[in-house]
């Protein structure tokens, strides 16, 4: 498939400014940008089905250039319903630090050009912004932004300067890199397309020049029908591990996400997170509809999105814990310590000699004593596959299991 045939296929078309999108196939300045603020210290598959789409650039012959918003992270990018708490400048460097890592490693480049808007920012005075960037918009340009309307209409939070500005902050980036590196292609979520515009206007403004932003849709969380991303609250972390601020998934919970995914949602998904070719896909969901109850596509999902984002070696591990966790066949009370060991790599992890309510807690089973109560009171929880109905001191090396699918390891 040719590029413009794939972002088609894969469902990576929304908001842009190429009219044909062939254009894109035979285009002759073949470099692009796509940013990310630092305002959390991992991204989320929010964010991962932008990169897929970048990713989709790049197999194609496009140049990388990774942004990671230094100084737009200071501000922070308005939200529809109120203003965002500042993060401290060590906040904004750790953040950013832990994004950069996902980011290469997703977009899998030798030649991707990582950039941060805080190295051109910090030597900018107010006076040279206001002059260039602030005298190329009028206030009805800005005024009619929808994010501003949602802010300043009746009912809204209001919007302060400085996330007023951010536009302007971003548009300038794109300014930037037009004029170092002769990028004139932006890559974006379609939420970001409005200010995607403000580097265009000021390309053609200040540069008599032509530039174009191509956008991907929002992915929906088809059960909730809510965006996927952290601002909702159902946040999927791409960090594995805690970096420091909470914000992570475990490998082996985010294979179950994929995994748990309705029928309804498995091919629209599976299109945008995975690698696979369209004939790949193509042949697993033929074979998935031919026999749903067997979940084939789920499984081909679950294992392609978790080997972009954590590696192949983790995918297969995870993906073998999961056949062994969930066999009927399965005895818990048969597995030697030096398994349990095994399994805690991916697994969380509680001390031996904790009582169960404390274990729960501790590994996130549950949220809190009461909840964990709950649970053991309506035989929810399992040690060694065997129910549990009080609360009592866990002296063994053993496995953990509330409801159908959430584990833990005591050792």
């Amino acid at each position: 498939m040719k590029l413009s045939e794939e972002l088609i296929y894969r469902g990576f078309a929304a908001e842009t400014t190429i009219d044909n999108p062939a254009d894109l196939d035979t285009r002759a300045s073949k470099k692009f940008y796509w940013g990310a603020d630092p305002s959390a210290d991992s991204l989320t598959i929010g964010n991962l089905a932008a990169l897929m789409m970048c990713a989709c650039f790049v197999r194609h012959g496009y140049e990388p250039y990774m942004l990671v918003g230094g100084a737009t992270g200071q501000i922070g990018d308005p939200k529809e319903n109120g203003e965002r708490d500042l993060k401290t400048l060590e906040e904004v460097e750790h953040n950013k630090a832990c994004i950069k890592a996902q980011v290469e490693r997703v977009i899998n480049s030798g030649d991707a050009v990582m950039v941060d808007n805080y190295d051109w920012f910090r030597e900018m005075k107010y006076l040279d912004f206001l002059r260039e960037v602030g005298k190329a918009f009028s206030m009805t340009q800005l005024l009619d932004r929808q994010f501003v309307q949602n802010r300043i209409g009746e009912g809204g939070s209001g919007i302060s300067y400085a996330e007023f500005s951010y536009t302007l902050i971003q548009g300038y980036d794109f300014l930037h890199l037009y004029r170092k590196y002769g990028i004139s292609l932006q890559l974006c979520g379609a939420d970001q397309y409005g200010n995607c515009t403000s580097g265009i206007h000021l390309i053609k403004r200040l540069e008599d020049a032509e530039a174009d932003v191509w956008s991907t849709p929002l992915v929906i969380d088809p059960v909730t029908g809510r965006k996927f991303g952290k601002s909702e609250g159902n946040a999927i972390w791409l960090a594995g591990s805690d970096n420091g601020g909470g914000n992570y998934t475990s490998v082996f919970d985010f294979y179950q996400f994929w995994l748990n995914q309705p029928d309804e949602a498995v091919e629209y998904l599976i299109k945008i997170y995975t690698l696979y070719e369209r004939d790949t896909i193509e042949d697993i969901l033929k074979q998935h509809f031919a026999a749903p109850e067997k979940r084939i596509a789920q499984r081909a999902l679950a294992r392609g999105v978790t080997e972009v984002v954590h590696g192949a070696e983790k995918a297969e591990a995870v993906e073998s814990l999961n056949a062994v966790l969930f066999s009927r066949e399965t005895n818990f009370a048969e597995f030697s310590a030096d398994e349990i060991a095994e399994f805690a790599t991916y697994l969380p992890v509680a001390k031996r000699g904790e009582t169960l309510v404390d274990i729960l807690v501790s590994t996130g089973l549950a949220e809190s004593k009461k909840k964990a109560r709950e649970f053991i009171s309506q035989g929810a929880i399992t040690v060694n596959g065997a129910k549990v109905s009080e609360d009592i001191a866990i002296e063994q090396i053993a496995i953990v299991k509330k409801g159908k699918n959430k584990f833990a390891v005591v050792k």
